[in-house]
C-alpha cells in the first residue's frame, strides 16, 4: 500500500509540473486548435472573427499580469498569439465608445471590480507590466455599460514602503 501511495503522489507531482509548463505564449503558429485546448484547457472566452476565424482568450487575472489572444484560421490552425495587457492596448480604448462587452472581449475578466464615490458605475482594474514596472489600468464603466474614463496607477506590492 505504501508503494502505491508513492507512485500516486509522484504521478500527481509530475502532472502538476507538466501543466505548469503549458502557457499560451509557448504555443507556435500552425498548432491545431484541438491540441492547444488539450494543453491549455478551456479558454476564458471564444470570439468569432471575420472569415470563419476564431479568437480564444486566456487570462492570468486576478493574480497574474497577462492575457493572451490566440487567433485561429478557418481550418483551426493557430495564426498568432498576442499578450494584450499592455499600456498601448489600454491606451487604445475609445472613451465614450467602448462598452463593457468590448473591454471583456479584449482584456477578459478584470482583477478587481470596485465602486468609487465620484463615479456612478464600476471601475474594472487590470494588473499588467509596463516594461519592468507593475502597473494597474482602471477602466470606469458607467451604469449604461459605456467606458467613460481610463486611469493608470503604479501597482505597489503589499509591504512595499518606498513611498513612506
Amino acid at each position: 500500500v505504501r508503494r502505491r501511495r508513492g507512485i500516486g503522489a509522484s504521478a500527481l507531482v509530475l502532472a502538476v509540473l507538466l501543466s505548469a509548463c503549458a502557457s499560451p505564449d509557448r504555443e507556435k503558429p500552425g498548432a491545431r486548435r484541438a491540441d492547444v485546448l488539450a494543453r491549455l484547457g478551456a479558454p476564458h472566452s471564444a470570439t468569432a472573427l471575420e472569415g470563419h476565424r476564431e479568437r480564444l482568450l486566456y487570462s492570468t487575472q486576478p493574480a497574474g499580469r497577462r492575457v493572451f489572444h490566440l487567433d485561429f484560421d478557418a481550418t483551426g490552425r493557430l495564426e498568432r498569439v498576442e499578450q494584450v495587457l499592455t499600456f498601448a492596448r489600454f491606451s487604445g480604448i475609445a472613451l465614450n465608445q467602448w462598452t463593457r462587452a468590448d473591454v471583456e472581449r479584449t482584456f477578459g475578466p478584470p482583477a478587481l471590480v470596485e465602486r468609487v464615490a465620484r463615479f456612478d458605475g464600476d471601475v474594472w482594474t487590470y494588473r499588467f507590466m509596463d516594461g519592468y514596472e507593475p502597473r494597474m489600468a482602471h477602466i470606469h464603466i458607467d451604469l449604461a455599460g459605456t467606458v467613460r474614463q481610463l486611469a493608470f496607477t503604479d501597482d505597489q506590492p503589499p509591504g512595499d514602503d518606498r513611498d513612506h
